[in-house]
């Protein structure tokens, strides 16, 4: 699937670099300010472009059962040798149509969307978005944080505004629990992340 995926440039290639970066954070780093919106209790959670798995394998370890979709093969295969909890189940699949999960039909206490919206362009994000909609389980909820700044060299991504990304959320039926952001862990230069989260009525 990878080919036709819009936003994975430069990913396979990098897999390697791009591995030791995801994993040197944690789950409870990338997601502190957020974890309280979390469900407490297991759900059925998916991590969308889930990378190395690294955010999907600490949710299973949590007790939630996960799908990882990730649709870069070179970081799929990683993350299913690095995380080989059982509780975990990995896919081939993608924004903004990610017609393989539509096609399971299965519905979502949790859904991440970490590092992963500012790769579409605006019409992907108006498909994503009802796609991603689509997929929650009634009162779940919808976690993101989205990179602004410069852009990696070989890389697609777009500045995609708060205003722009509550609009269409809120036109798939979801409401804002949460707008914030934070700082780079990484400490790139001019690099900061959106973080925002929804749920389904």
């Amino acid at each position: 699937m990878n080919n036709t995926v819009a936003g994975t440039q430069g990913y396979g290639a990098d897999a390697d670099a791009l591995a030791g970066q995801y994993e040197s954070v944690t789950f409870e780093e990338v997601h502190g300010g957020l974890l309280h919106l979390y469900p407490t209790s297991p759900v059925r959670a998916l991590d969308l472009g889930a990378g190395t798995g690294r955010d999907a394998a600490a949710l299973a370890r949590l007790g939630h059962t996960v799908t990882a979709a990730e649709p870069t093969p070179e970081l799929r295969l990683r993350g299913q040798r690095l995380h080989p909890e059982p509780a975990l189940t990995w896919l081939d699949d993608a924004l903004p149509d990610v017609p393989v999960l539509t096609e399971r039909g299965e519905r979502f206490g949790l859904v991440l969307l970490t590092a992963v919206w500012m790769h579409l362009d605006p019409a992907e994000r108006a498909r994503g978005m009802r796609a991603v909609a689509a997929l929650l389980a009634p009162g779940g909820i919808l976690a993101m944080t989205i990179r602004s700044g410069p852009v990696p060299p070989g890389r697609r991504m777009f500045d995609v505004p708060e205003a722009e990304t509550v609009a269409l959320a809120q036109a798939a039926g979801m409401r804002v629990a949460h707008l914030g952001g934070r700082v780079d862990l990484h400490g790139r230069p001019g690099v900061r992340w959106s973080e925002l989260v929804f749920t389904r009525p």
